[in-house]
């Protein structure tokens, strides 16, 4: 039997619910587990995984799913409530991130370690140097009239695809730490694999949520 268009409606909006709360608990738990499992304060390294999944799986998370029409913990409030949220929130994941990348760098420094030798060191890099830049860019929407050949709507678009791309970088070099000799000398077997699932999780959740902020506006200029 056929489903109507309606019926077909609330069983995508379901979906798009459970999904997103899917997304707000791993945002939360990873980091959590993180924590567990480098013991912050037992080293100077303890401080770096931790203030990097709080930085890419929780924070930069919440701060993209603030815009859901469905599972924003916000979607009651303004929207320049959440816009003022979104900013607070990246910019305590950009501090998380920097700190995070000094913390280690001077950690291998002391150790007399090479910088930026791994894939997890240059994909890490390059998403806390991606993100400093996002957030300057996104001054630009709080003064849309310095680009004058440039709408407000197309200004947003195209931040919040460039952000998409930060995001994913951020997931990228989650994922490939989990591959460190840390991480896989302390979490093995199925608990690895889950873990690993956490970053795919919150990046589908999100890149629904962009891809879909894209269809709408291409809808709303028809």
């Amino acid at each position: 039997m056929a489903l109507t268009a309606e019926t077909e409606s609330r069983l995508y909006r379901s979906l798009r619910v459970a999904s997103g709360a899917a997304a707000h608990l791993v945002a939360l738990g990873f980091p959590a587990a993180v924590a567990v499992l480098a013991r912050p304060g037992s080293s100077l390294f303890s401080w770096h995984p931790l203030l990097m999944a709080l930085a890419f799986s929780f924070l930069m998370t919440e701060a993209l799913l603030i815009f859901s029409p469905e599972t924003s913990l916000l979607r009651s409030f303004s929207r320049k409530v959440r816009v003022r949220v979104h900013w607070a929130l990246q910019l305590l994941a950009l501090l998380c991130a920097l700190l995070g990348l000094g913390i280690i760098t001077y950690n291998k420094h002391l150790n007399g370690k090479g910088h930026f030798v791994t894939w997890h060191g240059l994909t890490g890099l390059l998403a806390v140097l991606y993100t400093s830049g996002q957030c300057a860019g996104g001054v630009l929407l709080l003064y849309p009239k310095l680009m004058k050949n440039w709408t407000l709507a197309k200004l947003k678009l195209y931040h919040a695809t460039s952000g998409l791309v930060g995001y994913l970088l951020g997931c990228a070099s989650l994922m490939l730490g989990m591959c460190s000799l840390w991480f896989t000398t302390t979490v093995t077997g199925a608990s690895w694999y889950l873990a690993m699932l956490c970053p795919l999780v919150t990046s589908l959740v999100i890149m629904n949520q962009v891809s879909n902020a894209y269809l709408y506006r291409k809808r709303s200029q028809h």
